[in-house]
């Protein structure tokens, strides 16, 4: 590779003094890229070894050490990590840290009004014990599943904690989502207990997110017996009238600290207990109940943020993020776990000014920046006085997930916002991972929109379609044998578990995605490999939007896509057949585009609606939507007669279709 390819390079004395530098050390091995080779592959081959001199450097607290690390015997896909320990979330991220980081700050926030708070470790303790009271006075404990529909403010941050904390389930969903999105999920999930809001501020505009639950409970909520609502409205000038719909004897206000009885005591929990359950939409059907445990979950999290991230006690992470994406509760959990602080704060980025996010990294001394890159396209148009009137220098780490990269994009995100000192740190993996497959590291050079390695514990590679290792060309990116914080399987699913993911090679997880690994040993991702659809950074599945629009009594059938799109990385676009006789209009676009934001909230609204005589289908009726969106992609030219090889040809094999006419319908659809 030229010597301008590499983006950043470490600086050695850096990559010494890293946290990853010292465990490479505590092996006996050089912080160098070499080093990290020879320890990745001591994770992989003997977890006995390594994951005990990982804890340590972590400062994992337990309550019983575990007996040994992994019990593998039931399979890859079903592994039991560090059995016999007893461990809860919550207590490693507060009790563990009391007496040393009492009254350091753990929580700032910040609102769309310009409102500000701070929590110290000890008031966040006071918050989480007064709402676990509250929850155990409402019948909630171990085992039992409660649902978070709540914006990113400091209380759903204690009520993450507090529900880990007796030893429930926490189930974090979106505060964009619809009240059918919800629903569905308090319907799958079975939870007793809603915490959600009266309502936030988004650029100046009150949501009223308390409605929108109510309406998720009278639709699928028939498990739900209480709600607790926190009075973020209540206390803004925008909401200060304002009264949320209520039902008396089952919604009452979050409590303030102190004013329940006492908490009772924390939850010693299994390693492998359920704390998340935590909903991702897949390809068909209703959206996958991701179970992470109390665990192997955190200890993912914090592994990545410190091997990968660098992240030392004392540092402050802003991570643009929702409590309904697992970056939510990897923030939370990760940076606590490792005495960290989280700076968290609501609306946007760039209200009420297009400088908003650089002023409270100066105002707040943020050292690691998280960003997807869809928002770093949006305020990289906005242009660069706005980031260089602010001082940055508190920057070390910038870090990104959620989607794939553009070049010049990355390149203003190093260059103009980290000043080309600062690596970015590009992280993917999913919900079911726990946290990431690949990443970056304070001692790997850097190339633009790529990955260094594999992160610590994760053995992955790239395979052709014949199960076979690929270099410099794409295949599917897999992971051969578990990991800590994996998920333990689907809720209530665990067939539909193996099918996705460990059904294709004996033994390996088949993420989805499509990757490349070059010579010089840098990964790329190249994409879905599945039709999951990915907008903004978040994940859906099209069985959802395709319920909502068949649901129109003008709709037969539907098919959602994603397509790319330059500001978002992903665009939605549906195609819908309809009932004869139906009038394809303007008209009837706009009501579909408003049944489908109204069911999954504004940041799914489609980009396209587009009316077909038919879609593309196999024998046994599914509906082929890889060749819609390569024929949408593709609109010149002639559709594919015959089965192209590969992954990367647009249409790819077209022999499992059924009715190849159907090809032209989409070209045709309008």
């Amino acid at each position: 590779m030229a010597e301008g390819d590499w983006i950043w390079r470490p600086d050695p004395e850096r990559a010494s003094t890293s946290r990853l530098g010292r465990l490479l050390r505590s092996f006996d091995l050089p912080p160098t890229p070499d080093g990290y080779r020879a320890l990745h592959a001591i994770s992989i081959a003997d977890p006995e070894r390594f994951w005990p001199a990982l804890m340590q450097e972590l400062r994992t607290s337990w309550f019983a050490p575990p007996t040994k690390m992994l019990d593998d015997s039931a399979g890859p896909a079903w592994p039991r990590w560090f059995p016999g320990g007893r461990i809860n979330a919550a207590h490693g991220c507060i009790d563990a840290w009391l007496p040393a980081r009492r009254d350091a700050v753990a929580v700032t926030w910040e609102g769309d009004d310009g409102s500000r708070r701070g929590w110290t470790l000890a008031d966040l303790d006071a918050e989480t014990r007064s709402a676990a009271a509250a929850m155990a006075a409402r019948g909630i404990g171990h085992g039992d599943r409660v649902a978070l529909f709540l914006p990113m403010v400091p209380e759903a941050v204690a009520a993450m904690l507090a529900v880990l904390r007796l030893g429930a389930v926490a189930v974090p969903c979106f505060s964009g989502y619809g009240a059918d999105a919800v629903a569905t999920r308090l319907d799958d999930s079975g939870a007793r207990l809603v915490v959600t809001a009266d309502g936030f501020l988004r650029r100046g505009a009150a949501v009223p997110m308390k409605s929108i639950a109510d309406r998720a409970i009278a639709i699928g909520g028939h498990s739900v017996e209480s709600v607790l609502v926190v009075p973020r409205l209540r206390s803004s000038a925008a909401g200060a009238s304002a009264t949320p719909p209520w039902t008396d004897g089952r919604d009452a206000w979050w409590p303030a600290p102190g004013e329940d009885a006492a908490a009772p005591p924390i939850v010693e929990t299994a390693a492998d207990d359920p704390a998340l359950l935590m909903y991702t939409s897949g390809t068909t059907g209703r959206p996958k109940g991701v179970v992470a445990t109390h665990g192997g979950f955190p200890l993912k999290i914090a592994t990545d943020m410190a091997t990968c991230f660098d992240v030392e006690a004392g540092d402050r992470m802003l991570w643009v993020t929702d409590l309904g994406w697992v970056m939510g509760p990897w923030e939370i959990l990760g940076t606590l776990s490792l005495g960290a602080s989280m700076v968290l704060f609501e609306g946007v980025p760039d209200h009420p000014a297009p400088d908003r996010l650089w002023a409270m990294v100066e105002r707040h001394r943020v050292t690691h920046l998280g960003i997807a890159p869809t928002v770093v396209r949006a305020l990289r148009d906005k242009g660069d006085d706005h980031v260089l009137r602010h001082d940055l220098s508190s920057l070390r780490v910038l870090g990104s997930s959620g989607e794939a990269w553009n070049p010049e994009p990355y390149a203003w995100f190093a260059r103009v916002v980290g000043g080309g000192r600062c690596p970015v740190v590009n992280y993917s993996g999913g919900t079911e991972i726990g946290g990431g497959i690949l990443g970056c590291t304070m001692l790997h050079p850097l190339k633009a929109c790529g990955f260094s390695v594999p992160i610590l514990g994760i053995d992955a590679d790239v395979l052709d379609e014949g199960g076979h290792p690929v270099r410099g060309a794409v295949g599917e990116l897999v992971v051969r044998g578990p990991w800590p914080g994996m998920t333990r399987g689907f809720w209530n699913d665990p067939a539909r578990y193996e099918e996705t993911y460990w059904s294709r090679w004996p033994g390996t997880w088949v993420h989805g995605d499509w990757a490349r690994l070059d010579d010089e040993g840098q990964w790329t991702i190249e994409g879905r490999s599945d039709d999951t659809i990915k907008i903004a950074g978040k994940r859906l599945g099209p069985a959802e939007v395709e319920s909502l629009l068949v649901s129109h009594p003008a709709v037969v059938e539907a098919a959602a896509i994603e397509v790319p799109h330059e500001v978002k990385g992903g665009a939605l676009v549906c195609y819908v057949v309809l009932q004869s006789g139906a009038l394809a209009d303007d008209g009837l676009r706009a009501s579909l585009v408003a049944r489908v934001v109204d069911g999954l909230g504004k940041a799914m609204k489609p980009e396209a609606i587009r009316f077909a005589d038919e879609l593309p289908k196999t024998r046994n009726a599914k509906i082929m939507r890889r060749l819609i969106r390569a024929v949408h992609l593709d609109s010149s030219g002639p559709a594919p007669a015959a089965p192209a090889p590969g992954p990367t040809p647009p249409f790819g094999d077209v022999s499992a279709l059924d009715n190849p006419a159907a090809l032209e319908a989409i070209r045709r659809a309008r």
